[in-house]
């Protein structure tokens, strides 16, 4: 199966480089994560990071299509509160997800100015909710959107906000069998402030 998915990939690749108007070219990107959590008490941002690389699959000058792989820490600030004691702290809630996207960029008048678009799927690889609380859900779905400039060197200034679709808990509404329903739902928010620089394939 590996194999298989090997080749087809590699004949995807040889097939769009083979027109004439479409050039390929891998890249990285890294940059500022500002994440929160919908509905999570009175919980605060935090300041994190990402990091990762793209395929950026150019047909003609209006428009890129662009896969990406990215380790992104989010999560939030929020006040832990210990049952029966009245007693509260400040807590750093962490999530932290490698991100499969697809992107879509539509290069204004072909130049570099863009806007950005595209789902992702969010697969978490750890988290440091306490031991005694619900375990949060290990794939989150989420949309992107942005706007960004490319310089002619390849690199790019970009800014994104990212919005999660799936419950961190699993509930979304649904009975959890101690008689009440979880109604209010927690999402995954993001806004990212990064840089991401093209390598030119001759």
């Amino acid at each position: 199966m590996r194999k298989l998915t090997l080749i087809a990939f590699i004949f995807f690749i040889g097939f769009i480089k083979s027109h004439a108007q479409v050039t390929v070219s891998p890249g990285i990107r890294g940059g500022l994560n500002v994440s929160n959590l919908t509905n999570f008490g009175s919980s605060n941002s935090k300041t994190d990071f990402y990091a990762g690389g793209l395929i950026a699959i150019k047909f003609n000058k209006y428009f890129t299509l662009q896969p990406e792989l990215t380790y992104t820490r989010q999560g939030a600030e929020a006040r832990e509160y210990f049952i029966g004691s009245g007693r509260s702290s400040k807590r750093t809630y962490e999530l932290n997800y490698i991100s499969l996207g697809a992107v879509a960029k539509y290069h204004f008048t072909g130049g570099g100015f863009h806007i950005i678009g595209g789902p992702s799927i969010d697969f978490k690889v750890n988290d440091n909710f306490p031991s005694y609380d619900y375990d949060p859900v290990g794939v989150d779905l989420a949309f992107v959107s942005g706007i960004g400039y490319t310089l002619p060197n390849g690199l790019t200034f970009e800014a994104r906000f990212k919005q999660g679709l799936v419950d961190i808990y699993g509930y979304d509404g649904i009975d959890n069998g101690y008689d009440y329903y979880y109604d209010t739902i927690i999402l995954n928010q993001v806004f990212q402030l990064g840089i991401t620089y093209t390598f030119k394939v001759k």
